[in-house]
């Protein structure tokens, strides 16, 4: 019989606690297993169990798929041979098993081979896991279970040991924790057997959202070289580099600032139209569409390994969690009144509005930073280095918010959790949406408030020529280069999501760590002291959420970047490996823990789709220049093309109506000159209305609302239109469900005809979603399904 080891640790004896009662503790939790004394202070003892229990009933084979389904079925089998995993697979694949509950009093229909091999090693641990959370402790003190001990410092941990003895580890290793295999799927099944069920969804999860942004990533690829191929036929970009055409532009600061050529911004404007052009408002639709499949895709995923992994008439397990006070007492969350819970519920909002100021506080600090380094920057006499002041500026205050934000994330990811400590939700689970709720709350606003600052607010309240708006009564505020603001939001999104994923996600990972060192050199090097001395496992959502920030990246502002979905693509082909490897040699052995889905990050992801179709709307309205364009080619034009559109966007301002001392104090421009330009739709100096907004500015506007709302119509109900085409459930896996159900009710039926052989066969009726049997003798005892549709719960 095969024996799983789970390892309890314990330091040192807390002041007022002597060792004997400790000791004491860990015989009435261990009920029954031997205790060794390996040192001191140091406490291991192992539980063996054996498991007599089994799932299989009997096999039956799948139909084969003849036809042309049936070829098109055999050479995506071919194709995808070289993409999976090592593993050993069933003799036949066709070979299916019939299952359910295991229940001792049907012992003789279930299919038990041999004893050893009953358990996979996740379910194993379970059991350990759970004799160990029930049992009490009655010699010392009242407590249940080893989490009351954890909490209270009795031990310092209790984990599963990694079972390098089986097979599985070691072909883990080399399946799926090797960066030699990135190209392969995962073994989803392995990792469920070693990891559980929990573990085994979010990489299977990974995996999905990994290779659907293929696709998307190859779109943006399209996209960008679409760009790149057709930058020199675009007349807006030729016009703002011709120096023929001498647009001279009203200074970017007073007094110190100089006037300037439009053709100096001629690299930022052909830059911008690389992601700014036609191919970008259909690539947005298609990202729209493409985060429907994703959701769509992973459901039905889903839907296949909870048949697969008995998960599909699994209850949420629902375990109370343990809090602790100052003084290490637990409390009963159940007989807590809202009263009670009031302060933790007032500790908790005002903690969240507090960080949401210093989210805000940080990106004006650094609003600040770019205004005032600008102004300073541009009093240098060398007229070069005035040229590459906004380039300066912006990149130097995208490298300042990405630091804010790694540092910012570690506070809150902390703060989270203090927070949701106070509020002592009733279960684990509660416990584990709560702070997920917080923590992406806080997260996902301080990843994001610096790009839709840049991609919303950046130029929109700093007024014009003669009346512009001023920070501390001397600094202008920013403005948006000619081009407009979307290459900004480029360079924003773009340092901050490769700047998390290289700092954050990955250099942090692969360095670690240092390992904890043994106070004993000259002590046996056990397998429990070599994994005490790996890094504790933290949970599943700091992992959840890299990726849930990265999907909004991938998705709020693709618009703005169409290569998102490369990098993110690339940083998770290394994720996944660099993931795996860590959690089979890095950390110690997480306990299993069975689930059904992958929880509240289903909602996250969805909510984020649904968001991402109206910021992607107002980039593309507001943020971009394709409205305008379109308006200038169909309204204005006198042509009909884009000849022109440069001299239409930029008003005019009189020189004379420069406020006093804000004009430039020299100028390399003739001193005569009365006029310069600046971007806007306004009415001309000599205008009856002058330096007012113009008709075309009201064009343009009622043109970008509308494209806002055809936008978010059309993306909506595209989006649904997919949810609605795709079943969450494949035909192929309703087929074979129906068919079990067939099975397993002739099962049933057979067994109880064996069993009264004297008497007619038993009757049966099938009204509904149950299924009935009954008996000519005793019709008032039918046997019934406890759940609908499935005979099986009443075993």
């Amino acid at each position: 019989v095969r024996h799983f080891h789970f390892t309890i640790i314990l330091l040192t004896v807390d002041q007022g606690r002597s060792s004997r009662a400790k000791i004491s503790e860990i015989r009435s939790v261990s009920s029954g297993p031997d205790l060794t004394l390996t040192s001191s202070s140091v406490f291991v003892f192992c539980v063996p169990i054996a498991n007599p229990f089994c799932l299989a009933l009997q096999t039956y084979e799948l139909k084969e798929k003849t036809g042309l389904a049936g070829a098109i079925s055999s050479l995506w089998e071919k194709l995808n041979q070289p993409f999976q995993p090592g593993v050993p697979e069933p003799q036949n694949p066709r070979t299916c098993v019939l299952s359910l509950p295991f229940n001792r009093k049907k012992l003789h229909l279930f299919d038990i081979k041999s004893k050893n091999i009953l358990f996979d090693n996740a379910t194993r641990g379970r059991i350990v896991l759970e004799i160990l959370r029930r049992t009490a402790c009655t010699q010392t003190c009242q407590t249940m279970g080893i989490t009351s001990l954890l909490a209270k410092g009795v031990y310092d941990s209790a984990f599963p040991l990694h079972d390098h003895i089986l097979y599985i580890p070691q072909m883990l290793h080399e399946e799926w924790a090797n960066y030699g295999v990135f190209f392969k799927y995962q073994p989803a099944d392995l990792i469920r057997k070693y990891f559980g069920e929990k573990i085994g969804l979010y990489f299977a999860w990974l995996g999905v959202y990994t290779q659907l942004l293929i696709p998307a990533s190859a779109m943006g690829i399209v996209v960008f070289l679409y760009g790149w191929l057709t930058v020199d036929t675009n007349v807006p970009s030729q016009e703002m580099c011709d120096e023929r055409l001498n647009f001279t532009m009203c200074p970017l600061c007073d007094r110190v600032c100089d006037y300037w050529q439009l053709s100096s911004m001629c690299s930022t404007a052909r830059a911008s139209y690389l992601f700014d052009n036609h191919a970008t408002v259909a690539f947005a639709i298609f990202m729209s569409l493409w985060a429907a499949v994703f959701l769509e895709h992973w459901k039905r995923r889903q839907r296949c390994l909870q048949h697969r992994w008995d998960l599909t008439d699994m209850e949420e397990e629902e375990v109370g969690t343990l809090f602790t006070t100052t003084h290490n007492l637990p409390i009963a969350s159940e007989s807590l009144t809202w009263k009670d819970r009031l302060p933790g519920y007032c500790v908790n909002v005002s903690s969240i509005l507090l960080m949401v100021g210093v989210t805000f506080s940080a990106v004006f600090g650094v609003i600040l930073y770019r205004i005032i380094v600008f102004a300073v920057m541009s009093m240098n006499p060398d007229h070069e280095a005035k040229a590459n002041v906004r380039v300066t500026v912006t990149t130097t205050a995208v490298i300042i918010n990405l630091l804010v934000v790694l540092v910012l994330d570690e506070i809150y990811g902390a703060v989270a959790v203090w927070i949701t400590e106070l509020e002592i939700p009733r279960t684990e689970a509660a416990f584990e949406e709560h702070l997920i709720l917080k923590a992406f709350l806080l997260k996902s606003m301080n990843a994001f408030a610096p790009v839709f600052y840049v991609a919303f607010f950046k130029g929109r309240f700093a007024g014009r020529p003669g009346d512009y708006v001023y920070v501390f009564k001397d600094f202008r505020m920013e403005e948006c280069a000619p081009a407009g603001c979307l290459i900004e939001v480029c360079i924003q999104l773009g340092m901050i999501m490769l700047g998390k994923q290289l700092i954050q996600n990955n250099v942090f990972e692969i360095e670690g760590g240092e390992k904890k060192k043994s106070k004993d050199p000259n002590r046996p090097r056990h397998r429990w002291d070599l994994d005490y001395e790996l890094e504790p496992y933290e949970g599943l959502s700091p992992e959840y959420m890299e990726m849930i920030i990265q999907y909004g990246f991938v998705t709020l502002f693709v618009a703005s970047f169409p290569l998102a979905p490369v990098f993110a693509l690339l940083n998770n082909v290394i994720e996944i490996r660099l993931d795996a490897a860590k959690f089979v040699t890095e950390i110690r052995r997480p306990d299993a823990v069975r689930a059904k889905e992958i929880g509240i990050w289903y909602n996250i992801l969805s909510g984020i789709s649904k968001f991402a179709v109206i910021t992607n709307a107002f980039v593309i309205s507001f943020t971009s220049e394709f409205i305008p364009r379109m308006v200038y080619q169909y309204l204005y034009s006198d042509t009909g093309t884009m000849h022109g559109f440069t001299d239409h966007t930029l008003a005019y301002f009189n020189t004379s109506n420069f406020k006093p001392g804000t004009a430039p104090n020299s100028t390399r421009f003739d001193r005569e000159l009365r006029i310069c330009r600046y971007k806007d739709y306004r009415d001309p100096p000599w205008s009856p209305e002058s330096y007012q907004l113009s008709k075309q500015y009201w064009s343009v506007l009622a043109a970008r609302l509308a494209f806002v709302i055809f936008f978010q119509n059309l993306a909506m109900f595209l989006s649904m239109l997919v949810a609605w085409l795709i079943p969450d459930v494949p035909r192929s896996l309703k087929e074979r469900v129906k068919r079990e159900k067939v099975l397993l009710l002739d099962l049933l039926l057979s067994e109880e005809a064996e069993k009264q052989p004297d008497t007619q066969h038993p009757r049966v009726s099938i009204s509904g979603q149950s299924r009935v049997l009954l008996h000519p003798s005793d019709s008032s005892q039918p046997f019934t399904s406890s759940v609908p549709g499935n005979p099986v719960n009443s075993l």
